[in-house]
């Protein structure tokens, strides 16, 4: 069987992830946006903060309908899957647990959604990391929230980024990971880490011409982008991983038009030169949830990642999910575990 070459390979799983919105950011509105419906449990907003580098985040906020804002409350920060937005998974997650009980933000990540930062598409591990930080500060200006008592919740790509966060910032006291995938590991290393040594080198040379390309162009280039309407059917010739991803962010069931794909191709240097998850064993004694489906194609990530960590930790496998089922299906998004989980560590 002849290997595929891996910048090719690259490209293809960027595509795959669901990368991000095309062109400028949006202009926020209050209008119901969402891939779900709205929950007459929680109260909603749209919010904007800065992070660390003067970049803009947009973020939607949650509270539990009828919150007693003259008390403090545990609060939690949610990313979105690789490229996607907070109007998909990461807003069922952060809608879902407000109505549990806790003060929530879902978030775009820099570059991408409703979030500023020029040039638009940018991938990057250290502002994706430093995102959740800003979402930490965020909520932590808000009256009725306990600066003690916040957490992090990462799907897909923003697994990886909400551990690295939680390595330093020690104001996140307990994770969550779902369906996890390590950027870094992957463009680094290759899909199930056989990019080769020589590969990788040919891969930084056309990196490194992709550059001055950009430069004579005056532009970044991108990588190729899901169809800016829905699809309704999968394409003839896909591979499992992309046919699954092709199932959510290009039909009906997760696409949103501020996700239809591309990161700029030079992006993927920052991955290789940035190693994800490196001190997750520093964690401790801070509590991590590790949560992927039997059936993912992603679990080699997080059963990597449950290896490395320190105590306590947990690794939860929820029987007959693939990879996306964890962005959206609520029969399967174990909310109950994870919901007795935050309740113990934020205590």
């Amino acid at each position: 069987m002849k290997k595929s070459h891996p910048l090719k390979r690259l490209t293809t799983l960027m595509l795959c992830l669901g990368l991000a919105l095309p062109g400028l950011s949006l202009a926020a509105t209050e209008t119901w946006d969402k891939t779900f419906a709205k929950s007459a449990k929680v109260e909603h907003a749209k919010i904007s903060y800065k992070n660390r580098f003067g970049i803009t985040v947009s973020a939607d906020r949650y509270l539990p309908q009828g919150l007693d804002k003259t008390k403090k409350h545990a609060a939690i920060v949610i990313g979105t899957p690789y490229g996607g937005v907070k109007e998909q998974g990461a807003g069922i997650y952060a809608q879902t647990m407000a109505e549990r009980g806790f003060v929530t933000i879902a978030f775009d990540e820099s570059y991408n959604g409703e979030s500023g930062g020029q040039p638009r598409r940018v991938s990057s591990p250290d502002i994706f990391v430093e995102d959740f930080s800003a979402g930490v500060d965020y909520l932590g200006t808000l009256p009725y929230v306990d600066r003690e008592r916040i957490g992090a919740i990462g799907l897909c790509g923003s697994g990886a980024f909400a551990l690295t966060a939680a390595q330093v910032d020690h104001r996140i006291k307990a994770v969550a990971t779902a369906s996890m995938y390590d950027m870094s590991r992957f463009m680094r290393e290759g899909w199930m880490d056989s990019m080769t040594d020589e590969q990788r080198q040919q891969t930084l040379d056309q990196l490194a011409e992709q550059r001055w390309k950009d430069v004579d162009n005056g532009a970044p280039e991108l990588t190729p982008a899901f169809p800016s309407e829905p699809a309704t059917e999968i394409p003839e010739g896909l591979d499992a991983i992309t046919s699954e991803f092709f199932e959510y962010y290009a039909m009906k069931r997760g696409h949103h038009p501020n996700s239809i794909a591309a990161f700029t191709r030079t992006s993927a240097a920052s991955f290789m030169n940035f190693a994800l998850l490196a001190s997750v064993d520093s964690i401790s004694p801070r509590p991590i949830l590790l949560i992927m489906g039997e059936k993912a194609h992603s679990r080699y990530f997080t059963e990597d990642a449950y290896k490395r960590a320190a105590e306590p930790k947990e690794l939860f496998i929820v029987p007959g999910a693939r990879h996306i089922d964890l962005y959206d299906d609520v029969k399967l998004i174990p909310f109950d575990k994870m919901t007795t989980f935050f309740r113990d560590a934020l205590k």
